[in-house]
């Protein structure tokens, strides 16, 4: 899916199913960061610029799908919790180069996705951090 359509999609269905209160500032800021092209890690799952948002959707996408069930659950605690629940990636992987064999055989730089971890507490722990300086997760 192309990194726009994921932006998109992603912003459509949190403000569809987020409106606690400071659920716009946490948008904005999402925005201000760069979640929407960073990768979601370095070398396995979605390690692609864009990767991170569409992981994200896909998390919201599948939950939906195979476990939600309309009359048991809170449709906006499901959709903050799987849009956001890496949250604490934005700012946390940077752009780096190394030079690699092509299949010429000559060197070349080529880029690949660093860890720059400025805000060392576990994944979990941050993400909910995060979240928290915008909206209540308990409510």
């Amino acid at each position: 899916m192309k990194k726009e359509e994921c932006k998109t999609q992603f912003i459509q269905a949190f403000q569809t199913n987020v409106t606690r209160r400071g659920a716009d500032r946490l948008l904005d800021w999402l925005q201000s960061t760069d979640f929407f092209d960073a990768p979601a890690s370095t070398r396995f799952h979605a390690a692609y610029a864009g990767g991170l948002a569409e992981h994200s959707l896909n998390v919201y996408r599948t939950f939906l799908r195979k476990h939600f069930v309309e009359s048991e659950d809170d449709l906006e605690s499901v959709t903050i919790c799987t849009l956001l629940h890496d949250i604490c990636k934005a700012g946390f992987y940077e752009t780096s180069y190394r030079n690699r064999k092509n299949e010429a055989g000559n060197w070349e730089k080529v880029p690949y996705y660093t860890v720059n971890d400025k805000f060392p507490y576990g994944h979990g722990e941050k993400s909910v951090f995060l979240i928290e300086r915008f909206l209540r997760l308990k409510t």
